[in-house]
């Protein structure tokens, strides 16, 4: 039997196969995730950088010169697209804003009290309702907008802001994120020791729970904002006045003038380089949140 003295000079195994590795061969492991992130990346960034680049360019220059080569007209292609209509496009813009802001608003409400409820409370049926839940996340959007659609009609809101704003309300996904990020960042503790102080059930969610799970209802209003802004299924199904469309249905109808009209493509690619500028903008705003601990303002140990 060997002494505690050679078993303490014993290198960890991990670190005699490491060695054996070699360095170089090390660096080139490692270096394996770097590139393929940096790949997954640049597949991302291309489209963006091509809208980008083909928004400084005129009609003629967007066919005749070459794809990433920056052209001259992105003062004229501005000038039109507020022209057009009157500035259609920017009613468009407010549009989308109204859907994503009130409707991530909402659906993280919802998908805060359906979360924390699902973590905390023990009732009968809880995991039942929970895969149901998940259940919701798998289905498609396709599949739901006709039903909804339906619906709708029946209670006479189609071709109305609340004909957008109503399905999006719940998110199954945002659900399942507020209740796994509730369990993990309140402690049962934390809740009972306030039970212990005689404090109600909403006091106990609005001043201790809710602080807590702030980074992950950030995450769920991201989520949801994203989804709105960029959704056209449902607005294309339930609208029919322009003057209430967002931002990619009326971009869609720049394509589909009509057999005698050609399709400003200038226009569509000038507006949707400028709809991605909130986006950007809100991810700036809301990244801080994510900094915050998983347990901030818990009693630790």
């Amino acid at each position: 039997m060997s002494s505690p003295a050679l078993r303490k000079a014993e290198p960890p195994a991990g670190t005699a196969r490491e060695t054996a590795l070699g360095p170089g061969r090390r660096r080139r492991i490692a270096m394996v995730p770097t590139v393929t992130l940096l790949l997954g990346a640049l597949y991302c960034l291309l489209p963006v950088a091509w809208v980008v680049i083909a928004s400084t360019k005129s009609g003629a220059e967007l066919f005749s010169t070459f794809t990433f080569w920056p052209g001259t007209g992105f003062a004229d292609n501005l000038s039109d697209l507020n022209a057009y209509r009157d500035g259609v496009y920017w009613r468009w813009m407010g549009n989308s804003a109204l859907y994503a802001v009130l409707g991530a608003l909402l659906s993280t409400c919802v998908s805060a009290f359906s979360g924390y409820a699902l973590a905390v409370y023990r009732f009968r049926g809880r995991e039942t309702l929970f895969n149901v839940l998940l259940a919701g996340v798998l289905m498609p959007p396709v599949i739901l907008a006709i039903p909804q659609y339906l619906l709708l009609a029946k209670a006479d809101l189609t071709d109305s802001y609340l004909s957008v704003l109503l399905p999006q309300i719940l998110s199954p996904y945002g659900v399942y994120l507020a209740r796994i990020y509730a369990a993990a960042a309140v402690p049962a503790d934390v809740v009972e020791a306030g039970r212990m102080d005689g404090a109600g059930e909403w006091r106990i969610f609005s001043r201790v729970a809710l602080p807590m799970m702030v980074p992950g209802l950030v995450t769920v209003f991201l989520f949801q904002f994203v989804a709105i802004w960029n959704n056209f299924l449902l607005p294309y199904i339930m609208l029919s006045d322009d003057e209430k469309f967002p931002i990619t249905l009326g971009l869609h109808t720049l394509l589909e003038q009509g057999a005698n009209t050609p399709a400003l493509y200038t226009l569509v690619i000038t507006g949707a380089f400028l709809a991605v500028f909130p986006l950007v903008a809100l991810f700036l705003v809301v990244q801080r949140f994510w900094s915050l601990d998983l347990l901030s303002g818990a009693v630790k140990s």
